[in-house]
């Protein structure tokens, strides 16, 4: 059997002509995934155990995981058919929902602590009760309501980790608030406020205080507090959401191959169609710069892609992987369950059937009529696609995740939507894929550390980076077409007692600094040409050395290394 490994419906080549895919393909795809982990579902359907390795949060953390991730999809699934659905899918959730908040059952789900896993997961029922509620919350028996509601509330009081977390409990309190339980709404409102700190800029977030762009960006802190202001109905702020996530999503499409392969950089990547949920949610929210066709367009290809490669796989489920299981792809607090938060790029299904989403025809997206180069300049990230062969190239001189240490899935120079780093325990070490190394007299190559933006726009991005020891590796990325061009600039570090080695800036604008004595310790280039006669001015570079490379898919190749050469 060769993938996909489900019965998906006929393709329908009028109205999607690039995927074939339509709203019922997307129903398909849900109810085989929901169906699918029945078989590992406990005897009260309070938790979902689902083969693979264990997470760190342990066992029944990772049952509870499965219960909540899957719901998410069963919700969406719910809604989108106004409770049109088999009976026994409700059933199921609502059976669960009944033990997982009774003590007696055996299969009581862990009451919320600080910076708990525990927390994640109330969130994801959370918003699948609201967007579910007329079928089932409203339908479920007054004691088991009261139990939820005691569980849910356990936020109330508690501590998140300082990042993406926050806006579990603004979630989870505002669902409880709505029902008429215990909340704290300066809990509710202190996620809200510390996403604003967070915000950079022309639609994107940092996941936290340090430079983390990546998926999180869309699947949580863009997703969030849309699906918040749907429980609150806060106009007020859902303008200035939708506003952002407009422009997020201007840039943010590009991130997909024509073949709807997303980019592979950051964590979390198990969660693969997740990547959809921003996309979707603009066209929930009235929020996108897509056309309808462009975003249904977009969404199928990058369904498509995973299926056609195996995912779900042969048992119907989501492995610890990208296109199968492979655990270098994960971080250890991801169990079996953890790549149903894919449930969120399943969101586009609370979209009614006769929306313009579903109804009118597919339309090209840029990637599939031109070569284009996208700079984000508040991330330090560049993009160049080539139509030719549908391939997304990132060049990477922003995105750090607070290193070190050095996480292969955002320390490289680029990454692209058909390779991946190496990221093997080895290679937390090694660490020489699409990296420039200083190696050390006992031959350890240095981390490439915090990435220190300095420029990105048009086609060029610009970063620095510096060693332990205090040396500076600048590097400037010019793109065109498949083709990157990279510039490395090493400066040592100033030796006791020298001259301040002269701002970085010259070596990226091309204009010449003021001259300066060569660093104590390092031999200055022969001021006199072969002939004897004295050459050109000693360099605003003494002290400098510049490496050019030649980069294709982000695989980076040696042109030249002069250590005499003058700044560019």
């Amino acid at each position: 059997m060769t993938p996909p490994y489900l019965s998906l419906p006929p393709t329908d080549r009028l109205l999607s002509p690039r995927t074939g895919w339509t709203r019922a393909h997307w129903e398909t795809l849900t109810d085989h995934l929901l169906d699918s982990v029945v078989p590992y579902a406990s005897p009260g359907f309070a938790q979902y155990r689902l083969p693979g390795r264990a997470s760190w949060s342990g066992v029944a953390l990772d049952g509870l995981e499965g219960f909540a991730r899957t719901f998410l999809a069963a919700a969406f699934r719910i809604a989108g058919a106004r409770g049109q659905v088999r009976p026994e899918l409700i059933e199921r959730y609502a059976t669960g929902l009944a033990n997982g908040t009774d003590p007696s059952s055996g299969e009581a789900w862990p009451e919320l602590t600080d910076c708990s896993q525990q927390m994640v997961e109330a969130a994801s029922i959370a918003v699948g009760l609201h967007e579910s509620r007329p079928w089932l919350w409203d339908q479920l028996p007054s004691e088991v309501r009261e139990r939820v509601v005691a569980w849910l509330s356990g936020f109330v009081g508690k501590r998140t980790w300082d990042n993406n977390w926050m806006l579990f409990q603004t979630v989870s309190e505002e669902f409880v608030k709505s029902v008429g339980g215990p909340y704290e709404q300066h809990e509710i409102d202190r996620g809200l406020e510390r996403i604003e700190q967070w915000y950079v800029g022309d639609g994107w977030y940092t996941d936290g205080g340090t430079r983390n762009f990546d998926y999180y960006g869309g699947w949580a802190l863009h997703l969030y507090p849309l699906l918040w202001t749907r429980m609150s109905g806060d106009e007020e702020r859902a303008t200035l959401y939708r506003g952002r996530l407009t422009e997020f999503l201007t840039t943010y499409q590009h991130f997909f191959g024509s073949d709807g392969a997303p980019v592979h950089q950051g964590r979390s990547l198990c969660y693969r169609f997740a990547s959809l949920s921003p996309v979707w949610m603009g066209a929930l929210a009235d929020a996108t710069p897509l056309a309808p066709g462009q975003t249904r367009k977009l969404a199928s290809s990058v369904a498509r892609h995973f299926a056609e490669r195996g995912v779900p796989d042969r048992r119907g489920l989501l492995s610890l992987g990208w296109y199968d299981t492979f655990l270098p792809t994960t971080q250890a607090y991801s169990g079996p369950a953890s790549p149903y938060w894919a449930s969120k790029g399943l969101l586009g299904l609370l979209l009614p059937p006769e929306h313009p989403v579903w109804t009118a025809g597919e339309q090209m997206l840029p990637i599939d009529e031109n070569d284009l180069t996208v700079a984000l300049p508040t991330t330090g990230l560049l993009l160049h696609g080539t139509r030719h062969d549908g391939i997304v190239r990132l060049v990477n001189h922003g995105s750090d995740h607070g290193a070190p240490p050095d996480d292969p899935h955002y320390a490289k120079l680029a990454y692209s939507t058909r390779t991946a780093p190496e990221s093997a325990e080895h290679a937390w070490t090694r660490n020489v894929d699409n990296h420039l190394a200083l190696v050390s007299p006992d031959g350890v190559p240095s981390s490439r550390g915090m990435i220190h933006p300095l420029e990105c726009a048009g086609r060029t991005a610009s970063s620095y980076t510096e060693t332990p020891e205090g040396t500076r590796i600048t590097t400037t990325s010019l793109v065109r077409g498949p083709w990157e061009l990279r510039i490395h600039q090493i400066t040592p570090a100033p030796a006791p007692h020298s001259a301040p080695p002269a701002s970085h800036d010259h070596a990226t604008t091309g204009r010449r600094a003021p001259r300066r004595a060569p660093a104590i310790g390092h031999r200055a280039p022969r001021p006199f040409g072969a002939n004897g006669r004295r050459t050109t001015p000693l360099p605003a570079t003494v002290g400098r050395r510049t490496a050019r490379f030649l980069a294709v898919a982000g695989v980076p190749r040696l042109l030249t290394f002069d250590p005499n050469e003058p700044a560019l």
